[in-house]
């Protein structure tokens, strides 16, 4: 495929667009800094100027395409990551405005130019847990995509107006558009460091519903999510099968869940962040990671 990839040089991205070229696919990062992947094409953009996203989306992905005869072709596929990835990076005002005017633009340029599927990075914080004030516990649990999303903060508010954005397009035009609520991202090397506290303290997990991802399984997501057509707008939960604790899905419950309604039996080490509608849909099977380790 002939993919468009915003904020393939972030911590998440540049796995993924990695991931994708060597899997075949033609890759173009559009981002505020160039990625230096081998096999990844980059152009320097600012997703805040609607005519930048257009030039780029409507333009070449490599040198190479000049000598591609009947003119230049359209993306199979646009994967926007780019964002501010949590609060206090910037004030709440910038976090919410650059990010909801990032995804509006490329919303709106892909449909225009008829690219027939957009993947939208949304966030576990939509459901409210991560980010807020004091502690929020989930309605329910597993956690679902059916779960309500009340977040409190500036990060989360911004996502899920990206979600509503998402579905307005789709049904302005009919496009396959995925959003993606990715847990709390794990690059390989960070076990070393992350791993003995997860041991230690197992509350440190409880704002991401004790959930996490791998950069290697966000990865074979977003590449599934690529292959499978036809599905309109969805909103999936993107984790690893597994908790990020060792303690067993009834000891979590015990400790930190003991008043919150239950909806399905857990596996003994089961994700609390399910990622049932993931395995159905696209088959979705990512590794237990951290237990490797």
């Amino acid at each position: 495929m002939r993919i468009a990839f915003t904020g393939g040089s972030g911590k998440a991205g540049r796995h993924v667009v990695k991931h994708l070229a060597e899997q075949g696919h033609r890759v173009l990062n559009l981002d505020l800094v160039p990625s230096k992947i081998v096999g990844v094409f980059d152009l320097v953009t600012d997703l805040m100027d609607a005519g930048q996203v257009f030039s780029a989306l409507s333009g070449i992905a490599c040198l190479d395409e000049l000598d591609r005869s009947g003119g230049i072709a359209n993306f199979d596929a646009v994967v926007h990551f780019a964002a501010i990835p949590r609060i206090q990076i910037k004030p709440d005002t910038e976090c919410f405005r650059i990010n909801t005017t990032t995804t509006y633009n490329v919303l709106e340029v892909a449909t225009k130019l008829k690219i027939p599927k957009i993947l939208l990075a949304s966030s576990e914080t939509t459901y409210g847990v991560c980010f807020a004030h004091e502690e929020v516990k989930p309605t329910y649990f597993p956690v679902d995509e059916e779960h309500p999303t009340l977040p409190h903060d500036a990060y989360a508010m911004s996502k899920v107006c990206n979600e509503l954005c998402g579905q307005s397009f789709h049904a302005r035009t009919g496009a396959d558009i995925y959003a993606m609520r990715i847990n709390n991202v794990v690059e390989p090397h960070e076990y070393v460091e992350l791993v003995p506290r997860w041991k230690s303290d197992p509350a440190c997990r409880r704002r991401n519903i004790f959930a996490y991802i791998d950069t290697r399984d966000l990865s074979d997501f977003v590449d599934r999510a690529l292959a499978v057509d036809g599905l309109g707008y969805q909103v999936f939960n993107v984790a690893n099968s597994d908790s990020a604790v060792e303690l067993s899905s009834h000891e979590i419950i015990a400790t930190y869940y003991k008043d919150v309604p239950q909806k399905q039996e857990l596996g003994e080490s089961e994700t609390f962040y399910s990622i049932d509608k993931a395995r159905k849909l696209l088959g979705f099977s990512p590794a237990s990671r951290w237990r490797q380790f």
